[in-house]
């Protein structure tokens, strides 16, 4: 069995070539042997596990993403205000070196959320992840960006390093595992809260819907996920909806009660406007119980109005109303991508995803950073089978997220 084959089974990850091929020569070097030849292509099963420390990704830092743990927080608030008695359950997987967890506690206690009301449990597939996670000592690597005052309030220096206090530390479950092969029969519905953050970007299309099935099984059914910006399409496409929550990509399954949250609309950016998250790009367009009142007569020069009231007819079931709309629009302003996304949209909608392709890529043709388009062609292309192809449009994705929120890739 090749090299890459072996490391897949055994993690789930799709690897390029050249990330197995330099694991191996790290491998070979520590080993002493000759060449990459010498390797064994059968592996003791310890040798495995070494092989698979090198291709894991378990970088993070403190508070990545922060709005995600204000939205968690105040869920977790929500929980509590209705059921003062109850236990909120929290699930990070994969926990890396316990950055996400560990934020999550100190968002809590930032928060002045009773100790005794929330229980964070952390998984992650390598162990040395796991032990940097139990010994709570970080280096300042694991501090990034200017809001960083929390330390003060949680760590003690230790040399170069930071060490977290105790008390916070004992507030974490840490445990080994892979989310793949987990045995979830005792964790059906467990958890309130799950983060599953940048781990479906480095799955195929079939791994990527097992984990999904198992996130939503250890889901309860009126709890909420919180997903990677490039992640959200993949949710939506096996059963999830998004739920709108300010600066924070999270979803929900299908059967959540809506009072609870609400479904994102199909998105119309408006100009010299900061745009605001997008929706995740497999979110089903669905049917309002009333028709609003009819649209004011729109001047023949007003495309952004014409766009809004195609998005809106879409978002009504009138399909054949708004790509009229967006055709309108066009006339006026040929340039305007939004249009060419809610195209795409409405044909989606009606099953032709080869003509929603096609207004899709026109769309990024005009503006290479439209998040939204780019997510659904990631989709499709997974769709399609094109894993390359879709990898790349969801590493656009991500880039072009990271460049809105004034962060580094």
């Amino acid at each position: 069995m090749k090299m890459r084959e072996l490391l897949r089974r055994e993690t789930g990850l799709n690897l390029s070539a050249a990330i197995v091929e330099r694991a191996v020569a790290e491998r070979v070097a520590i080993l002493g042997l000759d060449n990459a030849q010498a390797y064994p292509d059968a592996p003791t099963q310890s040798e495995l596990k070494a092989l698979v420390e090198l291709v894991v990704v378990p970088e993070s830092w403190m508070f990545r993403d922060a709005e995600a743990f204000t939205a968690a927080t105040a869920e977790v608030r929500e929980r509590l205000a209705a059921h003062p008695a109850r236990t909120v359950r929290i699930l990070s997987v994969p926990c890396a070196g316990g950055e996400e967890p560990y934020s999550m506690a100190m968002a809590l206690c930032d928060a002045g959320v009773p100790r005794t009301g929330w229980q964070i449990e952390a998984i992650d597939l390598s162990d040395v992840a796991l032990a940097r996670a139990r010994a709570g000592l970080f280096t300042r690597n694991a501090f990034r960006g200017a809001a960083i005052g929390f330390r003060e309030r949680y760590f003690t220096a230790v040399g170069n390093d930071f060490q977290i206090s105790d008390d916070l530390r004992t507030q974490v479950a840490f445990a080994q595992g892979n989310l793949l092969t987990l045995d979830i029969t005792a964790g059906v519905g467990r958890y309130d809260i799950i983060f599953c953050r940048n781990l479906l970007i480095y799955f195929d299309t079939p791994t990527t819907a097992l984990a999904v099935g198992r996130l939503a099984t250890l889901l309860a059914d009126d709890g909420i996920l919180f997903a990677g910006y490039a992640e959200v399409p993949a949710f939506c496409a096996s059963g999830f909806v998004a739920a709108r929550r300010k600066g924070a990509f999270a979803v929900h399954k299908e059967r959540r009660s809506a009072a609870r949250t609400e479904v994102a609309a199909l998105p119309v950016r408006q100009p010299r406007k900061e745009r605001a998250a997008p929706p995740p790009a497999s979110a089903p367009v669905r049917r309002m119980p009333a028709a609003p009142p009819a649209p004011k007569p729109l001047a023949p020069q007003d495309a952004a109005a014409l766009l809004a009231c195609a998005s809106r007819q879409a978002g009504l079931g009138d399909y054949a109303g708004a790509a009229a709309s967006c055709h309108a629009a066009l006339k006026i302003d040929a340039a305007a991508a939004d249009a060419y996304f809610i195209l795409g949209m409405v044909s989606e909608c009606q099953k032709k995803p080869g003509v929603a392709d096609e207004y899709w890529r026109r769309c990024v043709y005009l503006q290479p950073d439209h998040y939204e388009a780019l997510c659904h062609l990631a989709l499709l292309s997974e769709h399609n089978g094109d894993a390359a192809e879709a990898l790349r449009f969801k590493q656009r994705a991500a880039r072009v997220y990271q460049r809105q929120q004034g962060k580094s890739p």
